[in-house]
């Protein structure tokens, strides 16, 4: 020992990395069994193993840590209003893109499971980088909408299936490949884009010029974005380009780039109108009607996003209770630590289960009236939940690290700072809450039958029948807005048993039932497990 060394480094976690995310994540497996996915066919182990290799892991590192520049001119002084991203994000956009994340349920002929694979996909990515999920999902979710205008649908639709990913700041038509924005909020109006002031003034036929600012416009670079604005017939949606069909750059000036808690890698934006060009996407003043496809994508994103970050929150913590002694015993042998970890595996586990299920609700709801009513009803429920859930759990995941989760040279205070977004994008927890009380009272015999749906595996679980009375009752009460959040959750609640049932070990899911249904949760660690405790921790387990 030199006379500068004062110790031996032991006892000390090794890095997480080179672990196939998808091989290893039992509850994945068994979700996407119940939907009819075989994960080899699908590619999903050789994706899993990619995105939990070492330099992946460490890609998502440098993305945050090096967050985007905004350059509005030029060094002659010419306006280019552009993003700059360091060399680790455009790697992850086209790892991404070349897996398909951004359009593989857009595909001819669509795999009657598409979307659960690709929710696979979405939810293993998220854990390792979750910021440049934000252009993968308004692009996959853009192509919902365009449908309103056939003409721009078949335009651009064989430029968003491309498995390329072109990051040129070029016309759309020059480009192998391109990727679709969203700018919806405004100064004055956030939420309540009806009150948006951006005006939209008729050119020739669907050709429009847009004049005014959004507050939030996500991911800049995108080659193309959809906008409300006013027209003379009422809100209406429309595509903003970056370049006009004559060549010349669009009038999109942005004004800064915002300054994020999280979602460091990718650019949000404030933006002003000059007069910029934009084509029509459906009618005039049904602008909401509209873009409400492309909602019920990205909410559903949110939820599957939401759980692969806890999912990953909850294997970091595993990896260092496997690693870590502490009273001569390693951590996941400590009795204390194990009810943490069992609790926290018994949240990813139901999260991991409605994620898919729901994903599930959409590669059916073509053909099945059920199936679609869920998608509608559920899939908000589930972004309620899970995204409202995710930051308090990577915290108790964080702890259990302890000083070392804390500190940056952990992934988990990304994950922690990431965590919130999903919740607030596409509706915080109130706008939610109100869509399904709206839903609810305005299709209530659909709403019903989902209820029962969801009621015939879960009948006889501790607590299910009570909640299903209690929700009901909260609908019918003349306090029912008052009581939009309580009937959220318990939705949510019901849905994620009924997810689990399908899924999960029956003694998995009746912890879930007797703690989350039967009597309100308590503190992670503190709920009363019973037999799903090994269960939980054998099936959470990632072997490095």
């Amino acid at each position: 020992m030199s006379p500068h060394d004062t110790h031996e480094v032991f006892n000390q976690t090794p890095p997480f990395g080179d672990v196939s995310l998808v091989e290893t994540n039992q509850p994945l497996l068994d979700a996407l069994k119940a939907a009819g996915v075989d994960p080899e066919a699908e590619e999903l182990i050789a994706f899993g193993a990619a995105w939990g290799s070492a330099e992946r892991i460490d890609l998502g590192r440098l993305a945050n840590e090096n967050p985007p520049k905004l350059r509005t001119h030029d060094a002659r002084g010419y306006r280019i209003d552009a993003v700059e991203f360091h060399p680790a994000y455009h790697v992850l956009m086209r790892a991404s893109m070349e897996d398909g994340l951004h359009a593989s349920t857009w595909d001819e002929p669509r795999s009657g499971t598409a979307h659960v694979a690709r929710a696979a996909r979405i939810y293993t990515a998220a854990g390792v980088e979750s910021g440049h999920i934000c252009p993968i999902t308004m692009t996959h979710a853009a192509a919902a909408a365009l449908a309103a205008s056939p003409q721009r649908l078949a335009e651009w639709l064989p430029k968003i299936r491309s498995r390329a990913y072109d990051s040129r700041f070029i016309p759309f038509w020059e480009k192998s490949a391109v990727t679709l924005g969203m700018g919806m909020t405004e100064k004055q109006g956030g939420t309540d884009v009806r009150a948006n002031t951006t005006q939209a003034v008729s050119k020739a036929g669907d050709e429009y010029a847009l004049t005014g600012h959004k507050w939030f416009m996500s991911a800049p670079m995108c080659d193309a974005f959809l906008m409300l604005a006013q027209a003379p017939g009422g809100l209406t949606c429309f595509l903003v380009p970056r370049f006009r069909p004559d060549g010349s750059l669009n009038a999109l000036r942005l004004q800064r780039l915002k300054d994020k808690l999280g979602n460091r890698s990718n650019a949000s934006s404030e933006v002003e109108f000059h007069e910029a060009f934009a084509w029509r996407i459906g009618e005039e003043g049904r602008g909401v009607r509209t873009i409400i496809e492309m909602v019920q994508l990205t909410r559903l994103d949110c939820a599957v996003a939401s759980a692969g970050l806890v999912r990953m929150g909850l294997a970091l913590a595993i990896h260092h209770a496997q690693h870590r002694s502490v009273f001569q015993k390693k951590l996941i042998d400590q009795p204390t630590m194990g009810m943490v970890l069992a609790d926290l595996a018994l949240e990813s586990e139901a999260m991991t289960a409605l994620g898919l299920r729901a994903a599930h609700s959409f590669d059916l709801q073509g053909t099945d009236d059920h199936e679609a009513a869920y998608a509608r009803l559920v899939t908000p429920a589930a972004k309620f939940g899970i995204c409202k859930a995710a930051p308090g759990l990577l915290y108790e995941a964080m702890e259990c690290l302890g000083g070392n989760g804390y500190v940056e040279e952990s992934a988990l205070p990304r994950l922690y700072r990431e965590a919130p977004v999903n919740a607030i994008w596409e509706g915080s927890g109130n706008v939610i809450a109100l869509d399904i009380l709206r839903a609810e009272t305005r299709e209530p015999e659909v709403a019903t039958a989902v209820l029962e749906h969801l009621m015939a595996d879960i009948r006889d679980l501790p607590g299910a029948s009570e909640a299903a009375r209690d929700l009901v009752m909260a609908l019918h009460s003349p306090e029912a807005e008052a009581r939009a959040r309580f009937i959220a959750e318990r939705l949510f609640l019901l849905a994620a048993t009924a997810a689990l049932a399908q899924s999960a070990p029956s003694e998995i899911t009746e912890a879930y039932a007797l703690t989350r249904l039967a009597t309100p949760s308590r503190m992670i660690g503190a709920n009363d497990l019973g037999q799903a405790v090994n269960p939980l921790l054998e099936r959470a387990l990632v072997a490095i």
